[in-house]
């Protein structure tokens, strides 16, 4: 092969892969598309709770004294006025015997002046006497009997017992641990949810909750914000927050529960996945076979997807998931 032949292969060669290197770079880049659809998007609060009782009723005696009988338990209904426990008043009972002999004696003696008074034997003021040493007595003697009846506890209203402490024989200081916790009949259940400092400004009384629990875990059960505390926990940089449940939920007091608060919500949001958006709330719109970079408005997020409030409307098409390596004017083909 002559020089002249060689140069020719060459450059037919040359040519060849120049066509080949421009009819690949035309090639349109194929990439996977999804169009904006509608759907609900909520906005929630999380929080962990506990069930608590609505009113809750703690009993302790008045005075510091042995237990001598436990006459209610725990999980027993109770009516207003039943003697929930007793407690030692042996003290108490001679006191009072002693009293009582003393007003006796004192109305014997009134009974004794009042017949000197009528026959003019004794002065009024003799009698009056007689009279006011009675009083003196009925009311110390009234004074015994109430201290007495402290060291008896009572049920302040129909509940029922959710905790019981304390045992026969033990002393029993005014000022410890009740002997006894209520929950009132009268009051449903509510549950006590601890929000962070940062979500509490999203929180408001009437707003709709969703609320489970691991006791029940295929239910959901539905209530509403009905308080919330003014003064947050440094600590634990937190606010509490009540929550009323409707419909009679079957939850137990003391469970733990999970609620989400909601403070925003929609039936008809636009709606695109999360991966398709950029780190710059862009995403990668197919116009005409090229790629568009637009900036987007985003409003509610979601686990999976956000709502879509301004920049492309409902049809258009965006590339997913979002890809770095297409630059805006790209020209692209949807699989």
């Amino acid at each position: 092969m002559n020089i002249k032949t060689g140069w020719m292969i060459v450059g037919v060669a040359l040519l060849g892969a120049a066509s080949w290197w421009g009819y690949g770079k035309a090639v349109p880049r194929a990439v996977e598309a999804v169009s904006l659809h509608r759907g609900p998007a909520i906005n929630a609060v999380y929080a962990t709770g506990t069930v608590e009782p609505t009113v809750m009723i703690s009993l302790s005696p008045k005075m510091t004294a042995r237990l001598t009988e436990l006459k209610a338990d725990e999980g027993q209904r109770v009516k207003k006025g039943d003697v929930l426990a007793t407690f030692e008043d042996a003290d108490y009972a001679a006191t009072i015997e002693q009293l009582q002999a003393q007003v006796d004696l004192a109305q014997k003696e009134l009974d004794r002046k009042d017949q000197l008074v009528k026959r003019k034997f004794i002065s009024p003021e003799a009698h009056d006497q007689a009279m006011a040493a009675l009083a003196t007595a009925q009311a110390a003697l009234k004074q015994a009997e109430a201290q007495r009846d402290y060291l008896k506890l009572y049920a302040p209203e129909d509940a029922t017992i959710i905790r019981r402490d304390g045992e026969v024989g033990e002393v029993i200081t005014a000022s410890g641990d009740p002997v006894f916790t209520l929950s009132s009949d009268n009051a449903p259940l509510r549950i006590s949810a601890e929000v962070d400092e940062e979500d509490i400004v999203h929180v408001k009384t009437g707003q709709k909750v969703m609320i489970q629990a691991d006791a029940f875990p295929d239910q959901t059960f539905e209530g509403k914000v009905i308080a919330i505390t003014p003064k947050g926990d440094s600590v634990s940089r937190s606010y509490r927050v009540r929550i009323g449940m409707e419909n009679d939920p079957p939850l137990m007091i003391g469970m733990t529960a999970e609620t989400n608060i909601i403070f925003e919500e929609t039936d008809s949001a636009l709606l695109l996945p999360l991966k398709t958006i950029g780190g710059k709330s862009e995403v990668q719109k197919v116009e005409n076979g090229q790629i568009k970079l637009q900036k987007v408005t985003l409003g509610i997020e979601g686990k999976d997807a956000a709502q879509i409030k301004d920049g492309i409307g409902e049809g258009d098409k965006v590339v997913s998931p979002f890809n770095p390596a297409l630059k805006d004017g790209d020209r692209i083909r949807v699989k």
